[in-house]
């Protein structure tokens, strides 16, 4: 249906006063009046761009693991099956999502005698550059451009913040970590160039305060943090000023979008009041800000992708969400195994089945976030129609340190990924760097001929196969 708007205030429109500054969701009002939806759907930039790394590979990659579909399903194309595979979790979500088997990420590999066992302190800086990493401790670190950099040169520079980088763990670990790495590559999945990592941000408070908190004198801010009121009541005079202008349906949508971010501040402000306390804490060393629970945590760090997403202060994200190494443990997941040793299964099916139910409870993770982007409206669409989600790890099976066979979907409308769902199984040796290298190309790339290790671009019109197009 076409409709024709009437009032019209600008895309880029603040919130502000007392320094916080908030930008608005997309309203019919911001549709030049006379213009019609359909006309201008084109002309607006709504792809996302959302990375997600989790390290340490899968069951499911291992020689047994694979046997047993623990990651995957057997059946390639449309119709498979999701039950008792770790990926089961996004049933809910088939239509969005796309299933690549069978991608090698050679570039983590040893390359030289020196490099061998080093895997675990390279593996993070591979996974969006497809590049490897120079082994050095000292400030010569090289690697590559990670893909969420390419998309944010192009299609970021229009947005407050060009891009965003999220973690869970911690990440503030300086110099060298094992094996003659510096720790940057262990702890940084973004890069700005070869040489320049960007830093990941642990603390909900710090992002929130990044997309909502910016902006008026020191002594506006110093004060703000020394309040339990809400960010939202230093914005009250802008709101109301803006409610008088708007029809009810956007009057509606920027109540809920309000009552998001509150809500989004209440919880972290719990967080700090509860960490703040005094009482014994899981995580001893994390800021007061970060939650001890991992779902919560995650869960948060969504909420804030989502709304800044839907604010479009940026429309590029990388998200961390484990640490190579890390002996945490997941007690919600079903096992009280340690990350890192759970990964090192020894192909025993016992130790195996702990492993992938650890790699289930990760991937439990997401529905929450795509729930979320499917119920946020947008123009003639949805976030999520809108948005490309990159889950994978560039490790395959942990147990052998191997990077063949490494576990990746797709999820998400954006990019040219196939309407309703297909499991795609790539040839032997194909690089991970191809799928990425098609990816971007259905989000405005066609002139990208190469990414990392590239060796042609992955077509996803071809079901069940994949279609190797030779770049020449």
């Amino acid at each position: 249906m076409e409709f024709i708007t009437g009032k019209h205030i600008q895309r880029r429109t603040f919130l502000r006063g007392m320094g916080a500054t908030v930008a608005l969701p997309f309203l019919d009002a911001m549709v030049p009046a006379g213009r019609m939806w359909s006309r201008i759907s084109g002309e607006v930039e709504t792809n996302r761009l959302v990375c997600i790394e989790m390290v340490h590979g899968a069951a499911g990659c291992s020689d047994v693991g694979a046997e047993l579909n623990m990651w995957a399903p057997p059946e390639v194309g449309r119709d498979f099956d999701l039950s008792g595979t770790s990926l089961e979790p996004l049933e809910a979500f088939r239509e969005y999502l796309t299933i690549i088997s069978n991608s090698d990420v050679r570039m983590a590999e040893a390359y030289q005698p020196g490099e061998i066992g080093g895997d675990h302190f390279r593996s993070s800086a591979v996974f969006l550059t497809q590049s490897h990493p120079r082994q050095t401790e000292s400030s010569d670190i090289f690697v590559g451009k990670s893909l969420d950099q390419v998309f944010a040169n192009r299609f970021g520079q229009t947005t407050p913040l060009p891009s965003m980088q999220l973690c869970i763990e911690n990440v503030d670990r300086a110099g060298g970590c094992a094996y003659g790495y510096s720790c940057v590559y262990t702890d940084m999945i973004s890069w700005a160039s070869p040489t320049e990592p960007l830093p990941m941000i642990r603390d909900p408070r710090v992002a929130f305060n990044q997309l909502f908190g910016s902006g008026g004198s020191a002594e506006e801010r110093a004060f703000r943090r020394q309040t339990q009121g809400s960010i939202l009541d230093w914005i009250g005079a802008s709101v109301g000023d803006l409610m008088r202008e708007l029809r009810a349906s956007d009057r509606h949508r920027v109540e809920q979008y309000l009552q998001n971010i509150r809500e989004v501040e209440r919880r972290i402000q719990n967080i700090e009041e509860r960490n703040a306390s005094g009482e014994m804490r899981d995580i001893p060393e994390a800021p007061v800000g970060v939650p001890d629970s991992f779902e919560e945590h995650v869960k948060l760090m969504f909420d804030l992708q989502a709304l800044a997403l839907e604010s479009d202060m940026t429309r590029v994200f990388s998200f961390k969400m484990g640490r190579d190494a890390s002996a945490r443990v997941y007690p919600e997941s079903g096992t009280d195994r340690p990350f890192h040793p759970a990964s090192h299964h020894g192909n025993q099916l016992d130790h195996l089945r702990d492993f992938a139910t650890i790699n289930r409870y990760h991937v439990s993770m997401l529905p929450y976030f795509l729930e979320r982007l499917k119920n946020t409206e947008e123009m003639d669409g949805t976030l999520l129609d809108k948005t490309a989600i990159i889950y994978g790890s560039p490790m395959a099976d942990g147990n052998l340190h191997s990077h063949r066979r490494c576990p990746l979907v797709l999820m998400g409308g954006a990019g040219g990924l196939p309407a309703g769902g297909a499991h795609f199984k790539a040839p032997d040796g194909t690089p991970m760097a191809n799928v990425f290298l098609g990816l971007m190309a259905g989000m405005g790339f066609e002139d990208m001929t190469s990414f990392g290790d590239s060796t042609g671009r992955f077509s996803f019109n071809s079901i069940p196969q994949f279609r190797l197009v030779d770049d020449a």
